[in-house]
């Protein structure tokens, strides 16, 4: 399918790795000419390269820290008039409510409610003048269905889920499109950090934990970042125009609901 973007500008945030790499390789693909943003700059650079020599789009690379106003601004700075944007940022640490103060709480709204909030609002006013723009965030399965032991994470994404529930139906009318994508368990780092910790508390190995949590899964797998890119591609597509302020749950079937 022709997604009808060949040749838009997108921004697409932690994208040397896991999800956002997949968002950004399936964008690529669909001709979309990329600023790519990660902490780390030789993970990021390996990236953009690999996009670069595969589909032949151009690629800037910005190393910096998203979360932060700094890192945010040398990311507009780099690509200033965005026609997509997607959101993302890695999740705060695992846990249970007694283990958080103020300072943790800060930290989890700032990276995954504040941040995509402040990127959208500085990108929204030149979409809404274009006439077209495309805004996707990465946000969780756990704002349909909480995870216990990731409560910082449950609540500063529902804080985000409620900005853009509100925020799409206002800019719709100018052809800005604004949805969230909500990631179950995939293949990435973070999923191994999780195991990691799940192998700790139970005393077993990570292949013990890796295998345990994928039985539970009805797909009895974890998802494919690349198969989630392609979601997000769509999403960031011509066709998606009448897709507003929805919460598109990729999760394998995790989520037990006669409707999503």
């Amino acid at each position: 399918m022709d997604l009808g973007i060949k040749g838009r500008k997108a921004i697409v945030c932690a994208s040397s790795k896991g999800l956002g790499r997949g968002c950004a390789i399936k964008l690529a693909e669909a001709g979309v000419d990329l600023t790519l943003n990660a902490r780390s700059e030789g993970p990021l650079k390996e990236t953009a390269e690999y996009i670069r020599d595969t589909y032949g789009v151009k690629v800037t690379t910005v190393a910096c820290d998203i979360t932060t106003e700094e890192g945010r601004n040398k990311v507009l700075a780099a690509e200033g008039m965005p026609d997509i944007l997607v959101n993302n940022a890695g999740g705060p640490p695992p846990g249970v409510w007694s283990d958080w103060g103020q300072a943790e709480w800060e930290a989890a709204v700032q990276s995954n409610m504040l941040t995509p909030i402040l990127l959208a609002t500085a990108v929204l006013p030149g979409m809404i003048s274009r006439k077209w723009g495309r805004i996707v965030n990465i946000t969780s399965g756990s704002v349909k269905s909480p995870i216990p032991h990731l409560g910082l994470s449950n609540a500063a994404r529902a804080g985000l889920t409620g900005f853009v529930a509100g925020t799409a139906r206002q800019v719709a009318k100018d052809g800005v499109i604004m949805n969230n994508l909500l990631p179950g368990q995939h293949d990435t780092d973070r999923i191994n950090a999780l195991m990691t910790n799940r192998a700790k508390n139970e005393n077993i190995s990570l292949e013990e934990a890796r295998a345990k949590t994928q039985a539970g899964l009805p797909t009895g797998r974890f998802g494919d970042p690349i198969d989630f890119g392609a979601t997000c591609a769509f999403m960031c597509s011509e066709h998606a125009k009448f897709m507003v302020g929805q919460n598109i749950l990729l999760d394998g079937g995790a989520f037990n609901s006669t409707m999503g």
